[in-house]
C-alpha cells in the first residue's frame, strides 16, 4: 500500500496522544497546575494534529463530517465519533486538574477508556481488511495499543515496568514482521483466485491490463526495496524500545524522558511507514506485481 505521510503521521501522533490521555485519565501520574497544563497540552496537541492530518488524506477534506454518520458499519466512522467523545470528556477533567486542583475521577476513567477505544478503532480500520493479509491478524490491534500506551508511557512509567513494556513492544513488533512476511502465502491468494480462472489451470500474465499506471497500482501495489526494508526494520527495532529504555534508565529525569520519547517517535514513524509500504493488496496479483 502507498505509505501516505498524512496517514503515517495520523496513526503515530494520535496514537501516542490518546495513549498519554489514557495515562492522565487514570491518574498515572497525578499532576495539577502547570505540570497538568503541559501534560494535557502535549496529549491534546498530538491527538488533534494527528486527527487533522488524517483529514488531509481524504479526497474531499471538506466532507470529513459525513464520515461520522456511518458509525454502525464503519470503523473509520467509529474512530471519529469515539475520538471526539474522548477529547470532550477529557476537557473538563483537564480543566479541573489545571485550574481548580480538582480530581474528577469518574470523568478521568471514562476519558481514559474512550481514548484507548479510539486507538482500537484506528487499528480495526486495517485489521478487518481480508484483502490485505499482512494487516488481517489479531496482532495488529495489540501492536497499535502497545505503541499507544508504551510510547506515551515513556513519560510516565518508572524503572523496570517501562523496560518490560518496551521490551514486549519490541518483541511483538519483530513477531509481526516475521508473521506478516508469510501471511500472504498462508491466506491462499494466487493469480488463479484473483482472476477467478483457476478452474481452467495455472494463470500467468500475458500482458498488463493497462498501458500505463492507474490509481490501484499507485495506492495498492506499492513495492519497497529489500535494502530499505531491512534498514528501516533495524532502525525501528532499535528506536521504538531498546534505545529509549536505555536512555530512561540512565537519565530518568524529564529531559531523558523527552529524549527517549523523541527517539521512540522516530522509530514509530519508521515502523508505521513499513506497516503501509509492506502491505500487499490482493489486487496486486491481477496486475502481475506479485508472483
Amino acid at each position: 500500500m502507498h505509505p501516505a505521510p498524512s496517514i503515517i503521521l495520523f496513526t503515530a501522533l494520535s496514537g501516542v496522544g490518546f495513549g498519554l490521555l489514557t495515562w492522565l485519565g487514570l491518574g498515572a501520574p497525578y499532576v495539577e497546575g502547570w505540570a497538568a497544563f503541559w501534560a494535557f497540552g502535549l496529549a491534546y496537541a498530538l491527538s488533534i494534529v494527528g486527527l487533522i492530518s488524517s483529514a488531509m488524506h481524504l479526497g474531499h477534506p471538506e466532507r470529513a463530517l459525513k464520515a461520522f454518520s456511518q458509525w454502525r458499519s464503519s470503523w473509520l466512522s467509529r474512530e471519529g465519533v469515539v475520538s471526539v467523545a474522548a477529547l470532550l470528556v477529557m476537557a473538563p477533567f483537564a480543566f479541573g486538574r489545571v485550574f481548580l486542583g480538582v480530581d474528577l475521577v469518574v470523568l478521568g476513567w471514562i476519558g481514559a477508556g474512550l481514548s484507548l477505544l479510539t486507538v482500537l478503532c484506528t487499528s480495526m480500520i486495517y485489521a478487518q481488511l481480508k484483502t490485505v493479509p499482512r494487516w488481517n491478524m489479531a496482532l495488529v490491534p495489540v501492536l497499535f495499543m502497545l505503541f499507544s500506551i508504551g510510547g506515551s508511557g515513556i513519560l510516565v512509567m518508572q524503572g523496570w515496568g517501562l523496560v518490560a513494556m518496551l521490551g514486549v513492544l519490541t518483541a511483538l513488533q519483530l513477531s509481526y514482521w516475521l508473521l506478516g512476511d508469510r501471511k500472504f502465502a498462508q491466506a491462499g491468494h494466487t493469480p488463479e483466485t484473483a482472476t477467478g480462472l483457476g478452474r481452467i489451470g495455472r494463470v500467468r500474465l500475458l500482458e498488463s491490463p493497462h498501458s500505463g499506471s492507474n490509481y490501484l497500482l499507485k495506492e495498492m501495489a506499492y513495492q519497497v526495496g529489500r535494502k530499505h526494508q531491512v534498514r528501516l526494520r533495524l532502525i525501528a527495532l532499535a528506536l521504538v524500545g531498546l534505545v529509549p529504555m536505555a536512555i530512561v534508565l540512565v537519565v530518568p529525569d524529564l529531559a531523558g524522558r523527552l529524549l527517549g520519547l523523541g527517539l521512540h517517535m522516530v522509530g514509530l514513524l519508521a515502523s508505521r511507514w513499513l506497516f503501509f509500504a509492506e502491505a500487499e493488496h490482493v489486487v496486486s496479483l491481477y496486475y502481475g506485481k506479485r508472483a
